[in-house]
């Protein structure tokens, strides 16, 4: 870098300022009944409306690191880039289907976490822990991504004393973001980044509206940006797909579209709304994102145009949407695109460490390391493991290269991907056992993770992809996707096999009604339990 920008780093700080003081304040927004209970910290008191949850899931869904790497992608392989605006596309309609059950079932019975979910649903305690771990292994490297985020905008801004500096100087940015993050999510809850997401989103609409608008009139419009686009990748033969391209092309949007709401970061949000219509009108209204997130990887066409990294062969692909702002806006406006990213990582951070402290609190703490925890409890333990997240978090990405988180996250989508069939499954039928569900989610865990440990790439000799054949079809298609079939398939089959032996089921603590319950239909619980499973 060049040095400090001065104007920039102004700006970009008073925003980070303004959430901070936003963050602590949020304590007092909305002002919970009872502080020190569980569902008022992890879940902002399941009181989130329409508008409160839009942002919340905005800013949950779409990251620092989308802002980063979205673009990324499209500079750095074209068309190609562009999977996540179909499997955004294809995601809502999906997750309409089930959520709003998810919704009214967790409400009724007080769940807090997918996870609590299944141990209702299957009355099984080994399935309901693998479910929760799997939720924590997948949301670690993702919040460490959202660092990686910060980083790219701190680099650019010429922030950290330079490549000379020791690491304490160099990383010193970072910490002070990590600490207030720490400090008012521990504070605040899920408040805190549901108030600041409207600051956020703000933000990221401002920043794409004015960029796909201002910067092709300095580039000459987007006919000379898809023209010189065009060029690149003619020159590298990455133009056109190649035909056996397609299956992998189509086969991510699929398996990402399907594992973005098992997310525990996603399913939070959602089980923070107040109704079940709240919940089905995010889903028809949230499609909004995907628009922008179409504009916003044009921005990687445009850092082609504007000559962003050209000739240097080791340029950091990361790096292209932060330099290309620097590059294109005055110093001030730049700031202002600076903190829109800042703020798109701590919202999301603060989300997906909460989530992962409410995955442990209820399932694992609560249930093997002491059943008598009261709701102060579960609090108290939920705001110290979300703190150790947030340092887990800091310390991979400090100590780990760059392109092992990355390589992470995307195994943290075939992860999460092979929750889908016990909870989902779970909403609408009890015909599955549990001990079938465990198999089927082993077998595609050990398989994924096999395949992908296999990858090999440029930067890395392991887990350098997320692509490999498909056995039987013979075509290139996503692991995570194939792992999910071999799940679905283990879980079918072992479920025929263990009702045909009469293997005894756990009880399911749910009822029909559950389902279709809106708010206010407290008296459900006060209906007789089932004792037996169905």
């Amino acid at each position: 870098m060049n040095g400090v920008n001065v104007t920039a780093l102004t700006v970009f700080v008073l925003f980070f300022l303004l959430v901070t003081v936003m963050g602590f304040l949020a304590s007092r927004w909305r002002k919970a009944d009872d502080a020190l209970h569980l569902d008022e910290w992890g879940l902002g008191g399941r009181s989130f409306g329409t508008w409160v949850t839009w942002f919340l899931l905005g800013g949950d869904l779409y990251t620092a690191y989308t802002f980063v790497a979205v673009p990324a992608a499209v500079y750095a392989t074209g068309a190609a880039g562009f999977f996540a605006v179909p499997y955004t596309i294809i995601a809502y309609p999906l997750v309409f289907l089930f959520l709003p059950r998810l919704w009214s079932v967790s409400r009724v019975h007080g769940y807090v976490t997918p996870a609590d979910f299944v141990r209702g649903r299957y009355g099984s305690k080994p399935l309901s822990l693998v479910v929760a771990l799997t939720g924590i292994l997948a949301t670690m490297p993702y919040i460490a991504l959202q660092l990686v985020g910060i980083q790219a905008v701190l680099d650019v801004l010429g922030v950290g004393g330079g490549a000379d500096a020791n690491w304490f100087v160099k990383d010193l940015p970072l910490f002070i973001a990590f600490g207030v993050l720490a400090a008012y999510t521990y504070s605040s809850g899920l408040r805190a980044p549901a108030l600041i997401a409207f600051v956020k989103d703000a933000l990221v609409y401002i920043v794409i509206i004015v960029a796909v608008i201002y910067i092709p009139i300095r580039l000459g419009g987007y006919g000379h940006i898809f023209e010189a686009a065009g060029q690149k990748f003619s020159a590298s033969k990455a133009l056109t797909v190649p035909e056996n391209k397609q299956w992998t092309y189509a086969t991510l949007a699929l398996g990402s579209a399907l594992a973005l709401f098992m997310y525990p970061h996603s399913v939070t949000g959602v089980l923070a709304s107040k109704s079940r219509n709240t919940v089905r009108r995010n889903m028809a209204i949230m499609p909004a994102y995907s628009l922008m997130l179409g504009l916003l990887a044009l921005l990687g066409f445009m850092a082609i145009a504007a000559g962003i990294g050209k000739g240097d062969k080791k340029f950091n692909a990361q790096l292209s949407v932060p330099q290309l702002f620097e590059n294109m806006f005055p110093d001030w406006f730049t700031g202002v695109a600076f903190a829109a990213i800042g703020i798109g990582a701590l919202v999301p951070a603060a989300i997906m460490s909460i989530a992962a402290a409410n995955l442990f609190t209820r399932n694992v703490y609560k249930e093997y390391l002491k059943p008598a925890a009261t709701p102060a409890d579960e609090t108290r333990v939920a705001k110290i493991a979300s703190l150790l997240v947030k340092v887990g978090a800091l310390a991979f990405v400090l100590t780990m290269d760059k392109q092992a988180a990355i390589n992470l996250q995307l195994l943290g989508g075939l992860w999460i991907l092979q929750t889908f069939v016990s909870i989902v499954g779970g909403l609408f039928t009890r015909w599955f056992h549990h001990w079938a569900l465990f198999a089927g989610w082993l077998a595609g865990m050990v398989y994924g993770t096999w395949k992908a440990y296999g990858i090999a790439s440029p930067a890395t000799k392991h887990f350098g992809g997320n692509a490999a054949e498909i056995p039987g079809i013979g075509e290139i298609g996503y692991i995570g996707l194939t792992a999910f079939v071999l799940n679905l398939l283990v879980a079918v089959v072992l479920t025929l096999v263990l009702k045909a032996v009469g293997a005894p089921e756990g009880p399911d603590e749910t009822r029909p009604g559950d389902y279709s319950a809106e708010s206010g239909d407290e008296e459900l619980k006060n209906a007789p339990e089932p004792v037996a499973a169905h």
